[in-house]
């Protein structure tokens, strides 16, 4: 690997282990109301990344077609809003080892669409280090017991977070991930609203009030640290590496969840979680190609200017 996919590479790797850091920041907020939250997180988190925009910024999203900006909508909404609320209302029913080992499997799910997307062949490295991911995952968080609606909202889950990354690919190239990721938490945070207001409010509900101490250090930690650091890391990363390498790395999310549990007491680290992380570990090397394989049908790099990927981006610009 290049310099450039190395930077790709730790780039959506740090991005993933500080979600699953936020664990412990998450669980703090467990009395707040949810819609309200994710409004503050999202709103605060637009406002942090308003400084940092890069010039002419304006004028890329005034520049944006109808098609792309359906596009923002449907990421904002699946793979942000419906995410997180997905992982709640599972977790209602499900242990919430349930939805993390559906969302675990995000990765062979994107090793599989976005090259057919883009009119390729899936990479069988990338494919076959998907596939030790989710085994990790799997073997790092076990499975819970769930009923019908817990599995079907963590699908909606799984849904999000393949979301999450697929309809970014895009939009990335034309906005940049410090752009991209101010316009989605944006509409993040409009979409909150309305979830709040007709689904909370129209029932006479409170959507919104002032947190406490703890809960604003929690929504600010997750504002700020995963939201503004965690976003734009994890969109240069799709840039450098492409959606498909990038979300290998989803799958250290549950073995930074897992390693930082003991420090809160809210969990132990034995063999069951390293032998995980090592599964975990393996498939992020064996797709990403620090192993040297890389496979019949690899894509090849993000960086070279007629890549599958930036093709595909032209013809979607194109087609508005």
């Amino acid at each position: 690997m290049n310099a450039n996919p190395v930077r790709g590479a730790l780039s959506a790797a740090f991005a993933c282990l500080l979600v699953g850091g936020s664990f412990t920041a998450n669980s703090l907020l467990g009395d707040y109301p949810y819609a309200g939250g994710l409004f503050l997180r999202y709103g605060l988190a637009f406002l942090l990344l308003l400084p940092l925009l890069p010039a002419g910024s304006l004028t890329a999203v005034r520049a944006l077609a109808a098609r792309q900006w359906t596009r923002l909508l449907l990421l904002a909404a699946l793979g942000m809003v419906g995410f997180n609320t997905a992982v709640l209302a599972a977790e209602r029913t499900a242990e919430p080892a349930v939805p993390g080992v559906l969302v675990g499997c995000a990765p062979v799910v994107v090793a599989v669409l976005v090259p057919l997307l883009a009119g390729r062949r899936p990479s069988r490295a990338v494919l076959h280090g998907a596939l030790l991911v989710a085994a990790g995952a799997f073997t790092v968080q076990g499975w819970g017991r769930t009923d019908a609606m817990g599995l079907v909202f963590s699908v909606g889950a799984l849904v999000g977070e393949v979301g999450f990354a697929v309809l970014a690919v895009p939009v990335l190239r034309p906005l940049g991930p410090v752009l991209l990721s101010a316009v989605v938490c944006a509409l993040a945070a409009v979409e909150s609203a309305v979830v709040g207001l007709v689904a909370v409010g129209a029932a006479g509900g409170t959507w919104l009030r002032p947190p406490d101490t703890t809960e604003a250090l929690a929504l600010g930690w997750m504002a700020v640290v995963v939201t503004v650091v965690g976003f734009v890391c994890w969109y240069a990363g799709v840039q450098r590496i492409g959606a498909e390498r990038a979300t290998l790395f989803s799958g250290l999310i549950p073995v930074a969840a897992a390693g930082t549990a003991p420090l809160v007491g809210a969990g132990t680290y034995g063999v069951p979680q390293a032998v995980g992380s090592a599964l975990v570990a393996a498939g992020v090397a064996l797709g990403a190609g620090l192993l040297g394989a890389r496979g019949a049908g690899s894509p090849p790099s993000p960086a070279a200017p007629e890549s599958a990927p930036v093709r595909a981006a032209r013809t979607d610009d194109r087609r508005g």
